[in-house]
């Protein structure tokens, strides 16, 4: 899509009609798209460069490397800025009921991401709210010849095929032991994710990482059994697997919080063929 005019048109828009012609307000459902992966925050810092940038807001996480890449000059300015960094503050996110219902026969909710705005001290008109200076798809406040108050397909931050995660809400600690080679590994991982999603962030550290059983201690079979090493089920989550996050209750019994990072145990199985 294009914003610009097209070659040799010269279109003169007013401040008043550039302002009426903010995107539309596009919904989408809830969960629409398929759950793609949840990160931490500090992975979205890593993508910072104008050749990879990332930025997050309202939980969704946007690759807008190719929007950058396809825009040149000042209008690009506020996200290199901003790359690798949380713009919530950029927008609102509110929430209404749909016309359509569920398998429940309940309205389905709908969430329209929406450019902030605020009221001119000095026009008394209202503008777009850009903090650190207009980016690209945002209308000018004063007249322009570059602006088409027309714009054909969505604004960037309503492109959800840009989205690459969601922002994790519940990191966790875990300690990875290597039994064969000693080696123990300190992980910040998402709550959400499955086992078999941690053995692939693992895998930074040990190629044949497939190549493992991964065990945990516990009582398989009911709270007063026997301990014993048995195996995860990647498919579950940390907690689906028994290893809950204990530690807001040991900091309230004031003991150390290392003592409740939940370790797993690799055991090699005699095959490197998994890699």
């Amino acid at each position: 899509m294009t914003y610009r005019s097209s070659p040799g048109t010269r279109r003169i828009v007013t401040p008043e009609a550039a302002a009426s012609h903010l995107p539309d307000r596009v919904p989408f459902h809830l969960n629409s798209n398929p759950f793609l992966s949840s990160r931490n925050p500090n992975q979205v810092a890593h993508h910072s460069a104008p050749d990879d940038a990332w930025v997050s807001f309202h939980g969704d996480i946007y690759d807008i490397t190719r929007l950058i890449s396809e825009n040149e000059g000042p209008l690009v300015g506020p996200l290199l800025k901003n790359a690798g960094a949380d713009i919530s503050h950029w927008f609102n996110l509110t929430e209404s009921a749909d016309e359509s219902e569920n398998s429940n026969g309940e309205k389905k909710k709908v969430v329209v991401v929406e450019l902030k705005t605020h009221v001119d001290a000095v026009t008394n008109l209202r503008r777009p709210y850009v903090p650190h200076g207009r980016f690209v798809h945002v209308p000018p406040n004063d007249c322009s010849v570059e602006w088409d108050s027309a714009p054909a397909a969505l604004p960037w931050w309503q492109d959800r095929t840009q989205i690459v995660g969601r922002v994790s809400r519940d990191l966790r600690k875990i300690r990875i032991k290597n039994v064969l080679t000693r080696q123990e590994h300190l992980m910040e991982v998402p709550g959400e994710e499955t086992l078999q999603e941690i053995q692939q962030r693992y895998a930074e550290f040990n190629w044949h990482a497939q190549s493992y059983a991964w065990r945990v201690l516990k009582r398989a079979d009911g709270p007063h059994s026997e301990l014993k090493f048995t195996d995860v089920e990647l498919e579950k989550t940390l907690e689906e697997n028994g290893l809950v996050d204990d530690t807001q209750t040991f900091e309230e019994l004031s003991i150390p919080n290392d003592a409740a990072i939940p370790v797993i145990h690799l055991y090699f199985k005699d095959d490197l063929t998994v890699a």
